[in-house]
């Protein structure tokens, strides 16, 4: 960048340095994109990714409080700012390192006040995005749009009782799918913050739900039809700012995509701060997904368990980041997905460097989780336990168990011949216990 476009004056590209002091926080400690796990490198085990709407977009602002983050790019008119945010957000990723960036339409480009200026100022915004990642090699991780933030999306979007609101969400859609293509996004994102009720009493749940699936169905013919080679995936969140939010979390996503016949177009955004306030542990709904094949990219955060809302914080907790790590690895990985810091520092963080130790020590937080997990595997301490737990499985009635091929009269018949089964331990303390020798 020229000198007078820096924005982060004095902050070099972060270093990896892991002889550094426990002071030092502008630098990997942990993370060393080129360390090779298992036959991989680090950078593409773990795909970091900048989220644009928090990093560059946040003010601090809360319900109870004005905004805290004074920002250098916030200057000029509406687009002389979005040009301003567009370069800032460039020199970032270049120094912190990473190789993706995530973000809304209306985040990149202002909102105009007809669709068509919309464009516009969204085509002015991607030529300039276009010239900076063939400058960076930062690419885009996955689009969205924001089909939310304005009033028309107030009683939903996909969902919205009036089938001109929904048209005019589709129209935004298109633009949002040709925008993904022109900048190569590797997914394509949708969240729908407004696609729930407040109340019962005046919806039509099954109503809203078919089109819901039938806007998707819209989308997935139109990114056949212009060739968009980008995968799709669903954000799952149980409320807010919906009192009831459709897409509650993994388990209730893959149903709707299964019943609807999607499930072969679409998988899985788990967002961790999301599956807690659904009442699940940290990475439930990341097992869950996994589990059906359906995990396609983590919005990696946290939230404060004790809190009702969600708070979007930097993940710090190594015990947290080495269970996803674990999930991750076994399944091979989340290409073409990533682990998007959909994060925003605290209200009163308000240095620009905070953006930085923020995602460093989040960084971090992951490259250990990774090491850990890949230890884990290795040793074969506790997979081993698990696959003993289940050996019943691989033979004998079990195996036909595993097989689908059991009848209910062969259970009776081998209780017949075996008598009661023995109480088995599930050794909850000591697989605890192993667990914590590697964090």
């Amino acid at each position: 960048m020229a000198a007078q476009e820096e924005f982060f004056a004095g902050i070099p590209k972060i270093p990896y340095s892991p002889s550094a002091g426990p002071a030092d926080v502008l630098c990997f400690k942990h993370y060393n994109a080129e360390e090779v796990l298992m036959g991989r490198k680090m950078e593409d085990w773990l795909r970091f990714s900048v989220c644009y709407w928090h990093s560059f977009c946040g003010t601090g602002a809360d319900p109870f409080g004005a905004p805290t983050l004074h920002r250098p790019w916030n200057e000029g008119t509406p687009m002389e700012s979005a040009k301003k945010r567009l370069r800032a957000a460039f020199e970032f990723f270049t120094k912190l390192g990473v190789k993706y960036y995530t973000f809304h339409d209306r985040d990149m480009a202002p909102e105009g006040s007809t669709l068509e200026e919309s464009n516009r100022n969204l085509d002015e915004m991607t030529d300039l995005a276009l010239q900076l990642q063939s400058q960076t090699g930062v690419r885009v991780l996955w689009v969205t749009c924001n089909l939310f933030a304005h009033p028309r999306y107030m009683n939903g979007a996909a969902t919205n009782p009036d089938c001109h609101v929904l048209a005019y969400a589709g129209a935004q859609l298109k633009k949002g799918l040709d925008t993904a293509q022109k900048l190569g996004a590797q997914n394509f994102v949708f969240w729908g913050g407004r696609e729930g009720f407040l109340t019962i009493h005046n919806t039509d749940v099954a109503a809203e739900l078919k089109h819901m699936a039938n806007f998707f169905k819209m989308a997935v013919k139109y990114r056949e039809k212009i060739g968009l080679k980008c995968q799709f995936l669903i954000e799952p969140k149980p409320k807010e700012p919906c009192k009831h939010q459709y897409d509650y979390d993994a388990v209730s996503v893959i149903g709707f995509l299964k019943h609807y016949g999607l499930e072969n177009d679409f998988k899985l955004n788990i967002e961790p701060n999301h599956t807690t306030l659904a009442g699940h542990s940290y990475e439930h709904d990341v097992v869950m997904a996994s589990a059906f094949g359906m995990l396609g990219s983590v919005d990696s955060n946290t939230g404060s368990p004790d809190l009702g809302w969600d708070t979007d914080q930097f993940p710090m907790d190594i015990r947290n980041a080495t269970l996803l790590m674990k999930t991750i690895i076994e399944q091979g990985g989340l290409q073409p997905g990533g682990l998007n810091f959909d994060a925003k520092v605290h209200r009163e963080s308000t240095d620009l460097e905070d953006l930085f130790i923020a995602h460093i020590g989040a960084m971090d937080t992951f490259a250990r989780g990774l090491q850990n997990a890949v230890r884990i595997i290795e040793d074969g301490i506790i997979p081993g336990m698990v696959k003993d737990r289940y050996s019943s499985f691989s033979h004998g009635i079990g195996q036909k168990v595993e097989e689908g091929s059991a009848s209910l009269e062969e259970m009776e018949d081998f209780i017949k011949q075996n008598g009661e089964p023995k109480v088995t331990s599930g050794k909850q303390e000591k697989y605890e216990s192993i667990f914590n020798h590697y964090i």
